[in-house]
């Protein structure tokens, strides 16, 4: 009589060194791009931040999880650098770049096309909207002196509204452009894993002139709040 065999359980899918290195990599790069965005044009306390680009690049490339795992090590590493927030900041952080880059991994993930990109590129920016409208009605009055709570409800559809349409409509569009020539190059370089659609590789003229129309019109609509303009 032969000795039964033990059940075998599925085991999940563990992250290989490659993609740890590269995530790493793409954490170092969202952060200097976060020291970058400091420089631009501020509207009152809030500050525009590009790091999500650089998140979604990740989270495009090797999923949602990946887009999270970078989201809350950036926020972690800025809060103990430049960040006056603490973690009340840290938790609006993670929560704005996370409504925004996975959810729209999430959706690019199980419509890996370029309408899969708009489409989930837009709902992050609705996603953010809506999240950080929450959020900032919830947490803004706990560090931002001067603020009452009815002083937040009366910034939300004069302020933060369009503040997180502005900031997540650069950033969706700026991921449009920047996703296709990057991620060929992380390819190349043997840090990225192939392609697993052919409709990536064919980037036509009317997908770039529509990335850099959606930019140009959120970039005066940032510096139009920003009073620039």
């Amino acid at each position: 009589m032969s000795a039964p065999s033990a059940v075998q359980t599925p085991s999940r899918p563990k992250m290989d060194t490659k993609t740890m290195v590269s995530i790493a990599m793409l954490t170092g790069i969202a952060y200097i791009v976060m020291l970058l965005s400091k420089l631009m044009p501020s509207v009152m306390f809030l500050d525009f931040d590009f790091k999500d680009v650089v998140v979604c690049i990740g989270g495009f490339t090797f999923g949602p999880f990946a887009a999270a795992i970078i989201s809350i090590l950036v926020a972690f590493i800025e809060m103990l650098t430049i960040s006056h927030t603490g973690p009340i900041g840290f938790i609006m952080n993670v929560l704005a770049t996370c409504a925004f880059s996975c959810t729209a991994c999430f959706i690019y993930k199980k419509v890996h096309s370029k309408k899969g990109a708009v489409l989930g590129l837009a709902c992050g920016v609705a996603c953010l909207v809506a999240v950080m409208l929450l959020w900032n009605y919830l947490i803004t009055p706990l560090y931002m002196t001067g603020y009452s709570r009815a002083d937040v409800a009366g910034l939300l559809p004069t302020l933060f509204l369009p503040f997180n349409l502005a900031k997540g409509g650069m950033n969706m569009a700026a991921t449009l452009l920047l996703y296709p020539p990057v991620v060929s190059a992380m390819r190349r370089a043997g840090v990225a894993p192939s392609s697993q659609s052919t409709q990536e590789k064919r980037i036509n003229a009317g997908f770039v002139l529509f990335a850099l129309s959606l930019l140009a019109t959120f970039v005066v609509f940032a510096l139009v709040l920003a009073g620039v303009i």
